[in-house]
Formats: structure tokens, C-alpha cells, sequence
């Protein structure tokens, strides 16, 4: 069985961080906790007066990204005593949705969306949406607290007017933590970074362009330092910020991240092409599976949302 031996995965994620560790362990790799993601809340104050005023000026296209983030929407109209109104003004507006959690969100209220996407990213969504003529429209972006440059430039040079609608916030990580996890990165200290969520591709993105070592990161990703993502979703943040080769398993689970590292170094190490499997589906071994299922047993490896 392929494992990770010599290798040094940082997790950036601070959900189940040691739990990971722990699978990295026993596939023989080093696990490093390097948390790129702080704490989130509700911004009630600002994100009440963006409700009311969806609810009085609506929107001409309100485009949601997550199910977390419309279910915010929904819970804080009815907080308000405008759920009534804001579902009134959901029927009005044309709907774009991206994830399926999202669109069961919308499937409760008897809501079925203009355009979805059809492999839950914003490309995917961007694509679907391209026909339309968005030439001076207001869209109102549901985000999930982070930013999304990719989804609003591509808005904006359609000629839309793009109004962002943030239900929760992210407070940053402590930073010292964060600019160890770059310099090891520009340093090639470590063999690969673990993201399981946009959040934290951003900040570190962020925190190395603003300590001058962005170049030295991406220099790492695209040589010895492999970026592996939970997901398609935090692959496509990777993918915004400059980041050329992103390993990522088809089935978004932790799990399922940690034995897609292992093939890949296998993959290396037997010196085949190993840039294919970004998009490959991870098929488990048997032994693979048993590690799987025991980890699964104990929380370990419960799927991320990105």
C-alpha cells in the first residue's frame, strides 16, 4: 500500500486539525497544524440593513454560493419579521445557485433557481450564466464571508453592477502561524499543504503577496511543494491565485484527500505522470478503505464544505 513516508503535510484547516493529523500519521507521513482559518460570525448589524435593503430594492439577479450562507439569509428575515417578504422578493428575482445545498435550501420554499451550476464551481456557474445579457443589471452575491474576485470581475465585465451580500465573517488567524506556514512553503520545508476551504487559500495567498514571497510561494507549488485540496471548490480558489497544479480527490472528503497524496507520490516515485490525477477519482484499496472507514468511525474524515 502507497503511503506517505518522509513526506510533510501541513493542515491549514483548524476543524479536526489533530484528527487528520492522526490519518496523515498512520498513511507514515508527518502531519504540521498550521491553522489559516480564524474564527467565523454572523454580522448581524451590517447584514440586516443589506437584508431590508434587498427586500425594498430588489436585486435583478441574486446569485447564492452556499446553503450555509442562504439559510443565513432566511434565518435573519425571519429574525427581522421579513421572511414572509423575503421569500415574496426571492419569487421576483432570478435566481443563480451554485452547490447542491444551496439549491435544496431553495427546494423547500418551492424555489427553483434560473441557472445552477452543474459541477459545483463558479466556473461552472459563470459558464451557465454567460448567455444572459447582464449589461447594466444589479446582482446581489451571497458570499460565505469570503471574497470572490474571479465571480465579480467576470460579472463586471459583462457590465453588470455587482453588490456583495457577506452573512458572515472571518477573523484571521493569528498571524505568526500563517507566515511560518509561508516560509516554509517558499523555503520547500514541507512537502505539501492541505486546504480544506477558500478561506484559507485566500489569507495565505494574501498574507505572502503581503510579505513579498507570493513569487516564492507559486515558484514552491509549481515545483516541490504540491498543493492538495478537499474539494473542487478550494482547488478553484487555488487555481484564482496563480496556482498551477492542485491535487484534488473527486469525492470531497478529508479522507479521500489524504489517500489522493498518497497515490500521487506513488505516482511520482514510480516517475509517471502525476499532474493527471488533479482530476482524478480516487478508487480506495481494500486496506485503504479499512483506514478510511476507521477514521470515519471517530469523526475523522466527515465531508468539508468549502
Amino acid at each position: 500500500m502507497v503511503r506517505l513516508s518522509g513526506k510533510t503535510i501541513a493542515v491549514t484547516g483548524p476543524r479536526k486539525a489533530e484528527e487528520m493529523s492522526r490519518m496523515i500519521g498512520k498513511f507514515g507521513g508527518r502531519a504540521v497544524i498550521r491553522p489559516a482559518q480564524g474564527t467565523v460570525f454572523l454580522d448581524d448589524s451590517q447584514f440586516a440593513e443589506q437584508l431590508q435593503s434587498l427586500i425594498e430594492q430588489p436585486v435583478d439577479w441574486l446569485v447564492l454560493t452556499t446553503g450555509v450562507g442562504t439559510e443565513a439569509l432566511l434565518s435573519t428575515a425571519e429574525k427581522l419579521g421579513q421572511l414572509d417578504s423575503f421569500i415574496e422578493t426571492l419569487r421576483k428575482v432570478r435566481i443563480a445557485a451554485r452547490g447542491y445545498k444551496t439549491v435544496n435550501v431553495l427546494r423547500k420554499l418551492g424555489l427553483t433557481p434560473e441557472v445552477r451550476d452543474d459541477d459545483g464551481t463558479t466556473a461552472g456557474l459563470l459558464r451557465l450564466m454567460e448567455p444572459f445579457d447582464l449589461s447594466g443589471k444589479r446582482i446581489g452575491l451571497q458570499l460565505y464571508g469570503d471574497p470572490a474576485p474571479r465571480l465579480n470581475a467576470v460579472l463586471h465585465s459583462w457590465g453588470a453592477v455587482c453588490e456583495e451580500i457577506l452573512p458572515y465573517r472571518h477573523i484571521p488567524p493569528e498571524g505568526g502561524i500563517v507566515h511560518q506556514l509561508i516560509r516554509e512553503i517558499a523555503g520547500c520545508d514541507i512537502d505539501a499543504v492541505a486546504f480544506t476551504s477558500t478561506v484559507q487559500v485566500r489569507y495565505v495567498m494574501t498574507e505572502a503577496a503581503k510579505t513579498g514571497l507570493l513569487t516564492q510561494v507559486l515558484d514552491a507549488f509549481a515545483g516541490p511543494v504540491l498543493a492538495a485540496a478537499v474539494g473542487k471548490v478550494t482547488a478553484e480558489a487555488l487555481y484564482e491565485e496563480g496556482v498551477e497544479r492542485v491535487l484534488y480527490p473527486e469525492e470531497e472528503r478529508m479522507g479521500s484527500m489524504i489517500v489522493a497524496l498518497s497515490r500521487f507520490y506513488s505516482a511520482a516515485n514510480e516517475e509517471t505522470e502525476a499532474k493527471g490525477l488533479s482530476e482524478q477519482a480516487v478508487s480506495l484499496a481494500p486496506d485503504e478503505q479499512a483506514m478510511i472507514e476507521l477514521a470515519n468511525a471517530s469523526g475523522e474524515c466527515s465531508k468539508v464544505s468549502s
